[in-house]
Order: C-alpha cells, then sequence, then structure tokens
C-alpha cells in the first residue's frame, strides 16, 4: 500500500495539480491531507478527488502538521509531499518500482520490513527543480536541492523543530529516480509572503535562544550574516548562471538573517512595553 500525505493551508492555487498529479494511473492507495484550517477551497478541492482530509490549527512551524499526516499513513511506503510540489514521470514509475518491489516481499515474508531494512535503503532523497521568478534554477545551491521524501513506513520521521529540517532516517537512505517539480514562487509576491512566515518564525527561535541585541549582534546580522549568504550563493554555488533570478534569490537570502533579527528586536520591545 502506497500513502500519500501533506500538509495545507490555503493551497487552493495549487492542490488540484498537484492531486491530479499523482491520481493518474491509480497511483496512490491513500491521500492524507492534514489542513490548517484554510480558508479558502483547499479542503473542499482536496475531498472532490478522494483524498481524506484532517482539519487542524493552522501552526507557526508547519512541519508539525506534516508530521501529524505522516503518522495517520497506513501505507508500507509513504510519499510526503507540499501542495507545490507535482511528481514527474520518472519520479512516479520510480515510486511505483519500489512499490511493487515490497508488495512481493510482503507476500513471501510478514517480517518483510526488518529484511529489507538489513540490504536496502529504507528512505531515499528526491531531487527537486525549483522556480523563481519564472525560471527554473540551475546552481546557487538551489539544484539538485534534495529531499528525504519518500520512506517505508515508521523509518523516518520529522524533528519538527525548524522549517527547513530534512527527515530523521533509521536506516540507509538513498537517491530516487526523477524529480519533483516545484513551484514554490510563481512570483516574487508568494515569495515575499513565504519570507515574511520564515523571517518570523527566524525571529521566534532567536528570540528563544536568547540572542542579545547589541553592535556586535546588529553588524553580524545586518552586514556580516547577509554579505555572506550573498557570496556563497552567488559566487561560491554559481547562482549568477541563473541570471537575474539568480541574483536576487541571493540578495533576498541574505536578507533573511537582517529582517529576522530587526523582527528580534521589536519583538523585544513589545515584550518590554507589556512588562
Amino acid at each position: 500500500m502506497l500513502s500519500i500525505v501533506l500538509a495545507t493551508y490555503n493551497e487552493e492555487k495549487n492542490i488540484d495539480k498537484c492531486l491530479k498529479a499523482i491520481l493518474i494511473k491509480n497511483f496512490a492507495d491513500e491521500i492524507i491531507i492534514v489542513d490548517g484550517s484554510s480558508t479558502d477551497k483547499t479542503r473542499e478541492i482536496a475531498e472532490k478527488l478522494g483524498a481524506r482530509v484532517i482539519n487542524t490549527t493552522n501552526k507557526a512551524n508547519f512541519h508539525i502538521n506534516k508530521q501529524m499526516a505522516m503518522d495517520e499513513a497506513k501505507g508500507d511506503l509513504v510519499l510526503q509531499l507540499d501542495a507545490d510540489e507535482i511528481v514527474d514521470e520518472t519520479l512516479r514509475l520510480f515510486i511505483t518500482s519500489i512499490h511493487n518491489q515490497i508488495k512481493k516481499l510482503k507476500k513471501e515474508n510478514l517480517q518483510w520490513a526488518s529484511e529489507w531494512k538489513k540490504t536496502n535503503p529504507v528512505a531515499w532523497e528526491i531531487p527537486r527543480k525549483n522556480l523563481f521568478l519564472g525560471a527554473w534554477f540551475k546552481k546557487g545551491g538551489q539544484y539538485p536541492d534534495p529531499v528525504i521524501r519518500l520512506y517505508i513506513n515508521g523509518f523516518a520521521k520529522l524533528p519538527q523543530k525548524d522549517v527547513h529540517e530534512q527527515m530523521k532516517v533509521n536506516g540507509m537512505v538513498a537517491w530516487a529516480h526523477g524529480h519533483l517539480l516545484h513551484y514554490a514562487n510563481p512570483t516574487f509576491g508568494d515569495y515575499l509572503r513565504k519570507f515574511n512566515t520564515y523571517t518570523s518564525f527566524k525571529a521566534q527561535q532567536l528570540m528563544d535562544d536568547k540572542l542579545e541585541i547589541n553592535i556586535l549582534t546588529a553588524i553580524e546580522y545586518i552586514f556580516y550574516f547577509p554579505i555572506k549568504t550573498f557570496v556563497l550563493i552567488f559566487l561560491r554555488h554559481r547562482g549568477f548562471v541563473d541570471g537575474i533570478p539568480g541574483f536576487v534569490f541571493a540578495v533576498m537570502s541574505g536578507m533573511h538573517h537582517s529582517i529576522s533579527f530587526l523582527k528580534l528586536w521589536e519583538l523585544k520591545e513589545s515584550k518590554k512595553k507589556n512588562a
């Protein structure tokens, strides 16, 4: 049995295309969506396409809802997706092949999982193609952008501590064939919306870590870290190959540090006033 799991929030623009790519040729045995109380038609669209939808609150760290969806999966093989990702045909065939191997082994041995783990990977890193300002990234550390999303049920878990974390896997990890097509930022407005969410989350992390506001930390977060990040992405990882989208991405990635720091400052000032 193959389970596909997602966490969503206001994804009516993406969920239809994502699920239809899954539903082709009866690819999945079950689709489970944990939705963070979307205010648009996300749940309605998903249910019409046959997904089981669980409604909950929208967490600041959406990996909590992702793990909730993973915990609901009944399949032997699980694929975790974001609503703005599409499985390409090569990846679909690869997952189908793994699924068929598992079904064959399961017929021969009820304790198949422990036998499988001895000589086979229990999770797979999937390369992603990332869309930004109308172009697919080729460099800048944004391709192949591998993410662990396919795994044998019970052998992988999300730490749920950061919005950019990878799954923790109990066993071998291998590369999958094919790609996830990641339509994360079709417009700059989409990017800014997520940028705002991520920097607010990072500011709260810095608050929890008790980062001090002083001249030294201000220089680090407003100047040093942004410049270092830009140089790494645009020069070391050759983001310049991606032209203007590569340049804008490198600049904005650097600004993630400075904006998070300024939001931390705002949080601390607000706390002082309310004390």
